[in-house]
């Protein structure tokens, strides 16, 4: 009998291993094929750039809330650890810094992905089970140029702006808590900022929003894409959506901070 559990148990781990290398190769193909479709859905500018809205504005009151918050907490943190070891001068910098390369970038992610990742997954999934997705194929319509390209471009578009607001709106967070709770002046938290900015922090925060939106988007398309079962189908697919854009998310600011600070940037 223990002999017959563990066989089932090794098929069972077997069939697991099996079906997530089959869900990558599917979302690998998504990629492909959206890469292979830009240059056509290009031309469909009114879809991109109501997607861009729907994507960018609205989210925008989300991530200044989380993005004020976020620095006012980083300003706390900071403090709280600076005490009786680094002098309170370069808690600026310590925001900045820690704002622009990690927090910025990722929690914006997060709480864009999210929204977005779970709109994208519910929306195509309804579409997927009301067979309209089938209509257009139908008339001849591709469904990746026509439903995943606007979103993809859309995606890797906004993100980094959004970031760019939010990055902006931590700091100033940091700064409201610096100055009206732990007693630093503006004009040293200022220049704190100033002597420890760095372009190339920027940069990597905006290139690693870029790869964010491009997760966001695919996986909410992949989940969307691949719905079944009516209106309990979309629900799973959405949380689908959302946690494999959550997970991608640290796995890829993980990769790409290893390839820009110990690479790159060394």
């Amino acid at each position: 009998m223990h002999e017959e559990l563990a066989e089932r148990g090794l098929s069972y781990v077997g069939a697991q291993i099996l079906a997530f290398f089959a869900e990558v190769g599917r979302v690998a193909l998504l990629v492909r094929d959206t890469l292979l479709q830009i240059p056509a859905g290009l031309m469909r500018v009114g879809l991109i750039v109501q997607q861009m809205y729907v994507i960018g504005v609205g989210s925008v009151w989300l991530v200044i809330i989380v993005s004020l918050f976020t620095g006012a907490v980083a300003a706390v943190q900071a403090a709280y650890q600076f005490a009786s070891q680094v002098p309170l001068r370069y808690l600026g910098s310590v925001i900045l810094r820690s704002v622009i390369i990690e927090l910025g970038p990722v929690l914006t992610a997060l709480v864009v992905g999210g929204r977005v990742g779970a709109s994208i997954a519910a929306e195509l999934g309804t579409m997927k089970v009301t067979e309209q997705i089938d209509a257009l194929e139908s008339l001849g319509i591709n469904p990746v140029r026509y439903l995943v390209v606007p979103r993809f471009l859309a995606a890797i578009i906004m993100l980094p702006l959004i970031t760019v607001i939010a990055n902006a709106l931590a700091i100033f967070g940091g700064y409201v808590v610096a100055v009206s709770s732990i007693g630093i002046s503006t004009h040293t938290y200022v220049m704190s900022l100033k002597d420890f900015f760095y372009l190339k922090d920027l940069f990597s925060g905006l290139i690693k929003s870029f790869a964010f939106g491009g997760i966001i988007s695919i996986m909410g398309c992949h989940y969307g894409f691949a719905t079944e079962g009516g209106a309990e189908g979309v629900g799973a697919a959405t949380t689908r959506a959302v946690v494999s854009s959550c997970v991608l998310i640290l796995i890829s600011d993980y990769v790409l901070a290893n390839v820009f600070f110990r690479l790159i940037f060394k």
